[in-house]
């Protein structure tokens, strides 16, 4: 028989077993080869490329030379993209949660065709987007009665945002609908009764209990959105527009175009250590603010 005690340890080790597998492994080979001048020459046998140290880093955070530069301008147009994919898919989460919270005739068939981006693949999707986004004979210039780009040049980053918070934010509705069903009515009506309106019920009662949920999902929805790779690269291709090419899309190109794995593998690290510094940062923002009364 299996004692008490060893019984969570049993029934925990599969999942940390396929962790292992899964990431910590391949996030280990990863900096071991950011150490590596691997380059195309040595792909049969990568154990055998040359030691470069922090070399890779060097080139990646040397921001007077191109790669550096590029980095970085990649950088920021993730950072952006990011954000305002977070707030984006945060409001329209919140707004259908809080429509969709007292019953009323068709709400089951609202909340389930709110939640088809979220169900439906993510190549299908996209890739109808991209049928939509065309410039000759796309609905959306159909629809505006243009006739502009909307997949190259300095459209293609709002285009990339759209469809990202379209794919997003049926998760942040799900979510949040979770989180407003925890809530207790009485709250809701005890503000009622003291006269507040929609606006002060949202600010004094929705907003203070929906915290501990909005706190993970802002930070899940930045993690998701910084390391995207499948919607840009289904809209782009592998040659993103200048304007919208994110780190995923960057590093990627760096990786497998110029077929540079070591650099690649430093930004990726690079990367990692941002997410990481982002999470612990937020998180102890976040306990911090928990703790001061009156916060």
């Amino acid at each position: 028989m299996i004692s008490k005690k060893r019984l969570p340890y049993l029934l925990l080790a599969p999942a940390v077993a396929a962790e292992l597998v899964i990431h910590v492994v391949p996030m280990l080979a990863g900096l071991g080869m950011s150490l590596l001048k691997l380059t195309q020459f040595f792909l049969r046998d990568w154990t055998r490329a040359p030691f470069a140290g922090l070399g890779n880093f060097a080139v990646a955070v040397d921001v007077s030379a191109p790669v550096g530069a590029d980095l970085l301008r990649s950088f920021c147009v993730t950072l952006l993209y990011a954000v305002l994919v977070v707030t984006g898919s945060w409001a329209l989460g919140m707004l259908g949660a809080v429509l969709l919270r007292r019953p009323f005739p068709g709400r089951g068939a609202l909340r389930a065709l709110f939640l088809v981006p979220f169900a439906l693949p993510v190549f299908t999707g996209v890739i109808t987007w991209s049928f939509m986004l065309q410039r000759d004979t796309g609905l959306v210039n159909a629809v505006l009665d243009a006739d502009a780009f909307w997949l190259i040049g300095g459209n293609s980053f709002a285009s990339l945002v759209v469809v990202t918070i379209w794919r997003s934010w049926s998760f942040a509705f799900l979510t949040l609908t979770a989180g407003l069903a925890a809530v207790p009515p009485e709250l809701h009506e005890a503000a009622d009764v003291d006269g507040a309106g929609r606006w002060r019920r949202f600010r004094s009662v929705t907003l203070p209990q929906l915290a501990p949920v909005n706190r993970v999902l802002v930070l899940v929805l930045f993690l998701w959105t910084f390391n995207e790779f499948t919607t840009p690269y289904t809209l782009f291709g592998k040659v993103a527009p200048e304007e919208a090419s994110v780190l995923s899309i960057h590093v990627y190109n760096a990786s497998f175009s110029t077929w540079n794995l070591g650099l690649g593998s430093a930004m990726s690290v690079l990367l990692l250590l941002f997410l990481l510094l982002v999470s612990l940062g937020y998180l102890w923002l976040t306990s911090r603010r928990r703790r001061v009364p009156g916060v």
